[in-house]
C-alpha cells in the first residue's frame, strides 16, 4: 500500500511541474511587456559608483592602481599580476588591504555628508 501511494504522488508531483510554464522574456516583449528601469537606482548607481573613485582617489597610489583595474577595469587577479609583474597572491593581498583602508575612509566622508543643514 505505500509503494502504490508513494507512486500516486510521486506523479501528482511531476504533473504539477508540468503544468507551471516557463514564460521567456523574448515572448513577453513580442506580447507588449516592457520591462520598466528605475531611472533613480541608475541615479543612485552613478552617485555611489563616483563617492567610491573619490575614496579610492584618498588612497596610496600602489592602491589606487590595484583597486582601478579590479573594480573599474574588471581585470581578473591574473591579468593585474601579468600587469604589473607581481604574483597574484601579492596582488590578492593588495587588493584586500585597498578595501581595508576604503572601509577606514568610508566613515568621515559619512559624517561630513550627515552634518550638514537640514
Amino acid at each position: 500500500m505505500r509503494a502504490f501511494l508513494f507512486h500516486v504522488l510521486n506523479h501528482l508531483i511531476v504533473d504539477e511541474y508540468r503544468k507551471q510554464k516557463t514564460v521567456s522574456l523574448d515572448i513577453l516583449t513580442e506580447q507588449g511587456f516592457e520591462p520598466s528601469v528605475d531611472p533613480t537606482s541608475r541615479l543612485f548607481n552613478i552617485i555611489d559608483g563616483r563617492q567610491a573613485q573619490l575614496l579610492m582617489n584618498r588612497l596610496p597610489e600602489k592602491y589606487q592602481k590595484i583597486m582601478r583595474m579590479r573594480y573599474i577595469q574588471d581585470l581578473s587577479l591574473k591579468e593585474m599580476s601579468l600587469i604589473t609583474g607581481q604574483s597574484k597572491n601579492t596582488v590578492a593581498v593588495q587588493v584586500h588591504r585597498g578595501l581595508v583602508k576604503m572601509k577606514i575612509l568610508y566613515p568621515p566622508l559619512i559624517k561630513k555628508t550627515e552634518g550638514g543643514p537640514k
